[in-house]
């Protein structure tokens, strides 16, 4: 089977603290559904993604992973992960507050989950005037601390509160106290997981009109009380060059606006590429067999790791994508540099 770039057919989400803007974002009719996410590349069982176009129409992801493991993830990502898909993104629209939350390491989900842990970044899209969003803590508390302040409703006063705009990036490692705010619309590359603990839902109720679940004795388990002196991800933005944003253990993002034809040889990587269009419509044309899609604003594609040498082309003006994959060639080096460097790639 010749392998090629996929899309996916629309997989949104209604929560209670989701919007009206990933339809029309994504091209697609309005509806008055509170549409909170869109799961753009996911093999997670509990939503996975439906593929669109080519030979694999029709099919979920996970099985056609499971007939093309190393072609599609990459030598090294299928031994690591053992035939699984180690990322999920997504679009996520926040009209209103999400809850107070944390996601276990990886130890701990599979623990107590037997699933994969959950660290995560972000990406702002678009954010309305004084949007902002929650990020760690400002000051230390201890663990007694928390109990009282969520019991009591003030957990929220001790959360580094962040102002943001577009282009801004949040990485939340796993344990880190996090909650987007309302106005805000972007971007999330994950672990694979959906493994989510609760700690403070403002009293109010869910779709069901019932209290959602919170999870508080597990989110102290799983809590960092740590405090950082800086949480947003800084970084050094260009145009026409891929600029590296995040580097993580778990996958590498990648954020490029380019206004002409650009080349994207990543097989270096030996990783699948998933591919978020955040801005302007753009052909991606694989050098090797000459296939090529529209990868259109608000969709994604994932890119085979056996064919992840392509050309994006711009269909009208400019475009803005951000690329995740598995950084195989990494080091524990180029990890403490990059916290200080941000690396770009032509």
């Amino acid at each position: 089977m010749k392998l090629y770039p996929l899309l996916f057919e629309p997989n949104l989400h209604v929560v209670v603290w989701g919007g009206h803007q990933l339809r029309p974002y994504k091209g697609l009719e309005g509806s008055d559904e509170p549409v909170g996410e869109s799961w753009e590349v996911s093999a997670v069982p509990s939503s996975t993604s439906i593929i669109a176009n080519g030979a694999f129409q029709g099919r979920d992801l996970i099985s056609v992973i499971d007939d093309y493991p190393e072609e599609i993830l990459g030598k090294a990502v299928n031994e690591r992960y053992q035939g699984k898909l180690p990322l999920l993104v997504k679009f996520i629209d926040a009209k209103r507050d999400l809850s107070i939350q944390v996601h276990p390491n990886d130890e701990m989900a599979q623990r107590e989950h037997g699933k994969m842990g959950k660290s995560e970044m972000w990406y702002v899209i678009k954010a309305d005037e004084g949007a902002h969003l929650y990020a760690g803590f400002k000051e230390e508390i201890t663990p007694e601390d928390y109990a009282r302040r969520v019991a009591d409703g003030s957990i929220v006063e001790v959360l580094a509160d962040h102002r943001v705009r577009a282009g801004d990036v949040f990485y939340l490692p796993a344990g880190r106290v996090h909650a987007i705010c309302g106005g805000i619309l972007l971007a999330e590359v994950q672990q694979s997981s959906d493994v989510t603990y609760r700690i403070y839902d403002y009293n109010r109720p869910g779709m069901d009109g019932k209290p959602r679940e919170l999870h508080t004795t597990l989110a102290a388990q799983a809590l960092d009380f740590h405090v950082e002196e800086n949480y947003r991800t800084d970084y050094m933005d260009s145009t026409n060059r891929a600029i590296q944003i995040i580097d993580t253990p778990y996958f590498d993002v990648r954020v490029m606006e380019i206004s002409k034809s650009f080349h994207r040889d990543l097989r270096k990587y030996d990783s699948f590429i998933i591919s978020m269009c955040i801005e302007g419509d753009c052909i991606i044309r694989v050098r090797r067999t000459g296939d090529e899609i529209l990868l259109k604003q608000g969709c994604s594609t994932l890119i085979p790791a056996a064919i992840a040498d392509y050309d994006v082309v711009p269909q009208a003006g400019t475009t803005k994508l951000l690329d995740a994959f598995v950084d195989n060639q990494d080091n524990g080096m180029k990890r403490i540099i990059s916290r200080f460097f941000h690396f770009s790639e032509g």
